[in-house]
């Protein structure tokens, strides 16, 4: 099986049943197959073939949906990028993946339009919206309008023939990396059809759900919610953000959702709302993963929501999913991430790569069909993840983070081994924003690090020293940041020293910074 055969086999199931709700449209299985289709052919008039990498750089919306189907069903790879990722950092991704077709709105073409000479490998802009665009940012390439393309009858309404295999690359999902520089994780069909195959079974979902989901689909959580929606041929509820609550909440109230998968902002968040005015006497399940969710919150979350059963998970995006606990182990076991999902075997190793017992702290291993391939076209990070296991014929993921167990085998989460901070549910590269910062005049010597925050699980933080007769003040830096990173990548803290710590090598000290 292939990830479009999710839509394929829904549409042809249930044609007429409602796939996606967004503001006020509501699109069936068949609309969004039909649409699906078309722009697959018009993506392949374009020059599409199997294997080629597609970036759709979008905020939720359907077009975003249609478009990573039709990307799929003409044999591409798609590359969701967060919408709020800046100019530099969206050249970066589209020359790293050597991306032939680019998905997005006329505003953000717009902030390309300095810029298409140093996008060699890019030859069509897929212009999201009315048909009528014009010619955002004097764009040298060749342009299509997927409202035009959605209303072209010529162009056939079923699926064009298969080229790929379960084997092929279906997505590349960058993920912040220490060398500061987005990694491109590598998934095929069958990791992400495996994944998907496993979370809906510990789930049950079913036809009759109603998911809503306002996380990013550049965010793997966000992501998988559409494909596994799809995948049962339940119906989405789609937002753009959980930015306006209020508004979401009366939404999913109206539409009586049945699954709600949140991150421990989006908690403490709900648990500073008055909830008693919503009736959430149809939601069956809530999930959550990214940082791990506080006993706190998931004692106040059941008195919330009472019928709800409540999923605390961990994942990373290298997998997808790792691990779940299930709801009638809350109580016996509130602290704990859970067991591997099924079709999975998890295990704990010390540093020389030996099995730890319990209680002992190591590295978490997982092997599974939902592994990724590796880093795009980077052999020494894959390297580091992907190693030989325990049978001859496979490699398994070391996960990096650290790790104990006990006696029946539920995986309790200690630490991280690299430094990578995770905030409101993404993860962040301190290196990456680090040189954001250096690039402001006056600025000495940086260092970024997460510090624990109740809403957003990890804040960055910024400790900067100033060069001699700087007047750079915290707002100036944090004005820049705002300017040059996408919104969760920005400090919450700016503090200025007049030294920071090193290691005995030289080295700033991270670790150091935040104890004295």
């Amino acid at each position: 099986m292939q990830l479009e055969n999710f839509l394929e086999n829904s549409a042809s199931h249930s044609p007429e049943k409602v796939a996606l709700i967004f503001d006020q449209r509501r699109l069936t299985y068949a609309e969004v197959e039909t649409a699906a289709n078309r722009l697959s052919h018009a993506l392949i008039a374009k020059g599409l073939v199997r294997g080629d990498r597609v970036t759709i750089w979008l905020e939720n919306s359907p077009d975003l949906v249609i478009a990573l189907f039709a990307v799929l069903k003409a044999g591409g790879v798609f590359v969701v990028v967060n919408p709020t990722t800046k100019g530099a950092k969206i050249q970066y991704i589209l020359n790293n993946s050597r991306s032939r077709i680019l998905v997005t709105d006329p505003r953000r073409a717009e902030l390309l339009r300095d810029c298409w000479s140093d996008l060699p490998y890019l030859q069509v802009v897929c212009l999201s919206g009315e048909a009528d665009h014009g010619d955002p940012g004097s764009c040298p390439l060749q342009l299509l309008a997927s409202s035009a393309v959605y209303a072209d009858q010529s162009l056939p309404d079923s699926p064009p023939d298969k080229k790929a295999i379960d084997i092929d690359l279906a997505a590349l999902i960058y993920t912040s990396g220490s060398t500061g520089r987005p990694k491109g994780v590598m998934m095929t069909h069958l990791n992400m059809v495996s994944a998907a195959t496993s979370i809906t079974t510990y789930l049950q979902s079913r036809a009759s759900d109603i998911v809503l989901c306002f996380l990013p689909l550049s965010f793997d959580y966000g992501l998988y919610q559409v494909l596994m929606a799809f995948k049962v041929g339940a119906t989405l509820l789609l937002e753009r953000s959980f930015a306006f609550p209020h508004r979401v909440l009366q939404t999913a109230v109206r539409e009586r959702i049945t699954g709600l998968p949140i991150v421990p902002t989006v908690s403490a968040i709900l648990l500073q709302m008055d909830m008693a005015q919503y009736d959430f006497s149809s939601l069956r399940y809530i999930t959550s993963t990214a940082a791990a969710l506080p006993t706190a919150h998931v004692s106040r979350l059941r008195t919330l929501f009472p019928n709800a059963r409540i999923y605390s998970m961990y994942g990373l995006t290298e997998c997808k999913r790792v691990s779940y606990l299930p709801p009638e182990q809350l109580d016996i076991r509130p602290t704990s991430v859970g067991r591997g999902m099924p079709n999975e075997e998890v295990y704990i190793v010390d540093e020389q790569g030996r099995r730890v017992g319990p209680g002992i702290v190591g590295e978490l291993v997982v092997r599974g069909a939902n592994v990724m391939k590796g880093y795009w076209e980077d052999p020494q990070e894959t390297s580091i993840r992907l190693r030989p296991g325990s049978y001859p014929w496979e490699q398994v993921l070391y996960t990096g983070d650290l790790f104990k167990a006990d006696d029946e085998g539920y995986l309790y989460f200690v630490g991280r081994k690299d430094e990578i901070i995770k905030s409101r549910g993404e993860k962040v590269s301190p290196k990456e924003v680090e040189e954001v910062i250096y690039r402001l005049d006056g600025v000495s010597e940086v260092l970024v690090v997460g510090v624990p925050d109740t809403i957003l699980g990890q804040a960055v933080k910024a400790y900067i020293t100033l060069r001699p007769g700087s007047t750079l003040t915290a707002a100036n830096v944090m004005q820049h940041c705002a300017q040059e990173l996408e919104d969760y990548m920005r400090p919450k803290f700016v503090e200025f020293r007049d030294h920071l710590p090193t290691t005995p090598t030289g080295k700033l000290s991270r670790r150091e910074v935040v104890t004295r």
